[in-house]
């Protein structure tokens, strides 16, 4: 069952948004937002939880690994933005913690031997779920030990443009086609793991830290604060805050993110440090990054298209992909291997499945496209029973065997693409499966920009392959349909 959502009702997107004050266009103030952010000197470090927050973002690295001596060559790269690909929503909290607790001590120590300042970003999902408020805890006392003074606040900002999520009267609204729905009515609220019930966003800071900080300390940066009173009153705004507390930011576009932004530029020039908890669309306006455009394959592949075959592997259950997937699998050409998760589950099945499922998928790929996907049932720790495991144990488990699929693949094969379907699926293929400890966000594959791509570097098993990052949750009935005839050049 979907959150109450708090008595906040859906309403009609067409009359709700007519009704807020006219504010400044998109891209207005980026070139200002561009020489700020180089004339600062600090780069943007973002730490994701999950590989999906490069969605609203380009010609940017990302990193797998967290080492002094990655972070120093991040640091000294000409991008001011860069990521750290955690994949903490996939581990329980307390290894969150210490996840984030060893990165931020890393990039301390690797912007002291650079001389490199930076500001922290811990980007989480659109639609709330997360270890909030752990992880931005867990930041916020390292920085305060390493810089001898507290953080005076956490900036909350989970927009998502591209995908239909805007705040508006503290409220954390999801685009359902001509309607505005609020989040804690969603299928996001009900989460197995990180389920929610508060759309408005000061209520829900207030049920995730269990009381610890009540909806009435939190501050809101409204949209007439953004439309009316501009950077000024931003920064007028953020200088009152300190003590840690949440600032949540209320944004329907692009415009509003910039005016915000320049407002936190002037408010952190004169002295106030802030972490920020975001979801995509915040990133690319804090970096003054261009709106990236849709990839098309001569972006890809700049020798030419590869002779091979692609791969698809689909782990996420949401309806969305399900759906996604019984349209691609109509696809001509589509070869169909399924997982069973059940067997997965069970350690004395789990080598004959994955053995099964890699043989057939090794074998179909000398002559076509290839979809894995995990059995539709959804099995978690209630269907599992006393005694049984967590949500991210099975979780864990299925991308377990999607990464052996991935390392068991026939390294002569000459590969075209590979598409992982689901934020954790990709995030362990990426990083475990095909062994990626750098790469590109090359941008996105299909509108409005929320599929994003890594180009593999050369240093690895599969040299400048295509990487498609396919979160769970976004997209149309035949978005991923569309994302494999693009990349088989049979779009159009």
């Amino acid at each position: 069952m979907a959150g109450s959502g708090k008595g906040v009702e859906t309403v009609d997107a067409a009359g709700y948004l007519g009704a807020q004050p006219t504010g400044s266009s998109e891209d207005e103030l980026l070139p200002e937002i561009r020489e700020r952010v180089a004339a600062d000197g600090r780069r943007i470090v973002v730490l994701d939880d999950d590989p999906t927050g490069v969605q609203s973002v380009h010609d940017v690295p990302v990193l797998a690994h967290w080492s002094v001596q990655e972070l120093r060559w991040a640091l000294s790269q000409e991008s001011p933005t860069f990521f750290i690909l955690t994949n903490s929503r996939a581990v329980p909290e307390d290894r969150a913690v210490e996840m984030n607790r060893e990165i931020c001590r890393s990039l301390v120590e690797a912007a002291e031997d650079t001389g490199t300042g930076f500001a922290l970003t811990s980007r989480s999902d659109s639609t709330l779920r997360g270890h909030y408020p752990a992880e931005t805890d867990a930041l916020a006392g390292v920085l305060s030990e390493a810089r001898g003074g507290s953080i005076d606040g956490v900036i909350l900002c989970p927009c998502f443009f591209e995908a239909g999520r805007i705040t508006i009267d503290d409220i954390h609204w999801v685009r359902q086609g001509d309607y505005l729905v609020p989040v804690g009515l969603t299928e996001f609220a009900s989460d197995h793991s990180f389920g929610f019930a508060s759309s408005d966003l000061k209520e829900w800071v207030a049920e995730k830290t269990g009381g610890r900080v009540s909806a009435s300390d939190v501050v809101s940066i409204s949209l007439p604060d953004i439309r009316e009173g501009g950077p000024a009153r931003v920064a007028e705004k953020l200088a009152q805050v300190d003590g840690g507390r949440p600032v949540v930011v209320n944004a329907e576009h692009y415009g509003d993110l910039e005016v915000f932004v320049l407002g936190l530029l002037d408010a952190e020039a004169a002295g106030k440090s802030f972490i920020y908890r975001t979801g995509p669309s915040f990133v690319r306006a804090r970096g003054g990054i261009t709106a990236p455009s849709i990839l098309e394959p001569g972006n890809l592949w700049g020798d030419g298209r590869r002779s091979g075959h692609g791969l698809v592997l689909v782990g996420s259950y949401v309806p969305t992909t399900t759906e996604q997937l019984r349209q691609a699998l109509e696809l001509d050409g589509v070869e169909a291997i399924e997982l069973s998760v059940p067997r997965m589950l069970d350690p004395d099945s789990w080598e004959t499945e994955v053995e099964r499922v890699s043989s057939k998928v090794n074998q179909a790929l000398r002559s076509r496209e290839v979809v894995v996907y995990t059995s539709r049932d959804l099995v978690t720790a209630d269907t599992l029973g006393e005694g049984g495991r967590s949500n991210l144990d099975v979780g864990s488990a299925v991308s377990d065997a999607l990464v052996e699929v991935v390392r068991r693949l026939d390294r002569t094969l000459d590969l075209s693409f590979v598409i992982a379907k689901g934020g954790i699926t990709s995030s362990v293929v990426g990083t475990e499966g095909l062994g990626v400890r750098r790469a590109q966000v090359a941008g996105p594959l299909l509108p409005p920009g929320i599929v994003p791509v890594w180009i593999l570097p050369e240093d690895n098993e599969f040299p400048g392959l295509p990487y498609v990052i396919f979160p769970g949750n976004v997209g149309g009935p035949g978005s991923l349909a569309q994302a494999i005839e693009k990349l088989r050049g049979t779009d159009g």
